[in-house]
């Protein structure tokens, strides 16, 4: 089986970054204007800074020329905290929100909606569950197109 870029370099890097203290969010490998861009987005406790970011990146960047995992291909390499309104994709993320006001996109409409905004009541391997306005309402995470923290403007 060919994996992916994202894959490869999620395998080679998730124990090194995770014994630093921190928590890999996503990889992305994509191309944008510059180029191939390779983007390791990092998460912790207590938030992300640039000397958190600039700490991974030495750490990941001889790990990435040793395994290559573009076959030789250039590309940019960024490391970047997730910001306010990145979407809630693993069980980490959950677990960190329950209790928080999310918003909730989804492919099929529930309740006759497409976005429901409540508070993360609870989580499993298939669902979320939302209180929305006193009523408890289960979502398939099959279902979810973004989750984020809701955010009043």
């Amino acid at each position: 089986m060919n994996k992916k870029v994202s894959e490869i370099v999620l395998d080679s890097i998730t124990k090194p970054v995770t014994e630093l203290g921190y928590e890999i969010v996503d990889v992305i490998y994509e191309k944008k204007p510059t180029g191939m861009n390779l983007t390791v987005t990092i998460d912790c406790k207590a938030g992300i800074t640039l000397d958190d970011c600039e700490k991974v990146h030495h750490l990941i960047d001889p790990i990435l020329d040793e395994i290559d995992p573009t076959n030789g291909a250039s590309y940019i390499l960024n490391v970047s905290s997730p910001g306010l309104d990145r979407p809630i994709k693993t069980d980490s993320d959950l677990a960190r929100n329950i209790d928080e006001v999310v918003e909730c996109n989804v492919f099929v409409k529930v309740e006759k909606l497409k976005t429901l905004v409540g508070r993360l009541v609870s989580f499993n391997a298939e669902s979320i569950t939302l209180d929305c306005s006193g009523k408890e309402i289960n979502i398939l995470r099959s279902n979810i197109s973004k989750l984020t923290k809701f955010i009043e403007i």
